[in-house]
């Protein structure tokens, strides 16, 4: 019975004084063990714990002490073994009874560093937010004291909600209110107030002949007076110009802010006529427009034409075709006629002042006409005592 005795006691011996340097821990029971944090929770500040296990050592040998019992321990024989019983027991687990040893655990400062890209990833060692200390620092007053969470009045939210929107809705209006006043002002100021308006007395007439009086041209640029200036149509008012007798061109300018300045190039009468029995002269222009009543002092130089009546005469075929032919004429020609005759649209006539007459028929090929014309007038050799020449067919001139 020796042998076992001494194995039980070097088995309470070992359990009792474990080796140097190396820390074990017995299996504890969920009754005897002490509730200790983990990792996880033990770990502040970016340190870490370790259990230490030269403290836990030194608690089992207290608990050693403290656990062995003061009465002799049943089972054991006379001669100071235990029975085959007892050992038995004491091989199995015991519920109830404390652990030799306790773990504790030891903080050490030691940083915990970053790890690298593609290394391991310890969740233990990742931040996390602390949902409680959120909300208390939410909740909390101005003096630390914890407070009641803020409670939205739904009712007064949307009363709240309803001002806004008619303030918004205000706003625009007032905005879409002011924005018409500005163009309405604007508008006014530009077409309607006198600040562009154009006054009669700023308008101002250049160009004008005796054939072509300042009356009329007046007329038609005071009828623009009242308007403002960027209702006024140049165009329009140049065109109206160019409609009166004897005004080959007119511009129209406008002279901000208030002016108006026309111009126009009037052109000589093509021609005068005149009613038989009387001294009063009628000038007309190329295309038998009549000009203005002259004297026969202002006709000097222009052809005169006997007709029964300028009525009848200005809207006669004849006539037209005549006051072209004289119109294309140069001055000198124009200053030697002394006698037109238009019995009819093919028969034109002209005397000049050498006694030659020439018979041009109707007013085309004038150039052409012109030119036999004149080198045949011009040529003695040719026209030697002839007095008339008529170039109604120009290709065949007939000289008698």
């Amino acid at each position: 019975m020796k042998p076992k005795a001494s194995l039980a006691s070097g088995r309470r011996r070992a359990a009792a004084s474990p080796p140097t340097g190396e820390h074990r821990f017995p299996l504890e029971t969920t009754s005897s063990r002490p509730r200790v944090a983990s990792n996880a929770g033990a770990r502040h500040d970016g340190a870490r714990t370790v259990s230490s296990g030269k403290s836990a050592s030194s608690s089992s040998k207290k608990n050693a002490v403290a656990m062995r019992p003061a009465a002799k321990t049943p089972g054991k024989t006379k001669s100071g073994g235990q029975s085959f019983v007892a050992r038995m027991r004491d091989l199995l687990p015991k519920r109830g009874r404390q652990t030799n040893q306790v773990r504790r655990t030891r903080i050490i400062d030691e940083p915990i560093s970053r790890s690298e890209p593609g290394s391991f990833v310890d969740a233990n060692n990742m931040r996390s937010e602390d949902i409680v200390a959120k909300t208390l620092r939410q909740t909390a007053g101005t003096v630390g004291v914890a407070t009641r969470p803020k409670v939205v009045d739904f009712t007064k939210r949307q009363k709240e909600r309803r001002r806004a929107n008619l303030r918004q809705t205000v706003t625009h209006v007032a905005a879409a209110v002011g924005a018409i006043a500005v163009v309405a002002a604007i508008v006014w100021l530009l077409f309607f107030s006198p600040v562009l308006r154009l006054n009669q007395d700023k308008i101002s007439v250049s160009g004008a002949n005796q054939w072509v009086s300042d009356q009329q041209i007046m007329a038609i640029a005071r009828g623009q007076a009242g308007k403002s200036l960027l209702l006024v149509s140049d165009a329009a008012v140049e065109e109206q110009l160019s409609q009166i007798p004897g005004v080959s061109s007119a511009q129209a300018t406008k002279r901000f802010p208030n002016g108006f300045d026309v111009h126009v190039e009037a052109q000589r009468p093509a021609a005068m006529l005149r009613v038989k029995g009387t001294d009063t002269l009628t000038a007309v222009d190329n295309k038998a427009r009549v000009l203005n009543a002259v004297d026969a002092k202002s006709a000097k130089g222009i052809p005169v034409i006997d007709v029964t009546s300028v009525d009848d005469a200005v809207s006669s075929r004849a006539l037209r075709s005549a006051v072209v032919i004289l119109d294309a004429f140069p001055e000198g020609w124009r200053k030697d006629v002394t006698a037109v005759s238009a019995p009819t649209q093919d028969s034109i006539t002209t005397t000049f002042a050498n006694g030659i007459t020439v018979v041009w028929g109707d007013d085309t090929d004038l150039k052409l006409k012109m030119a036999i014309a004149d080198k045949v007038m011009n040529d003695p050799k040719v026209i030697g005592d002839k007095k008339q020449i008529n170039v109604s067919a120009p290709n065949r001139p007939i000289i008698k």
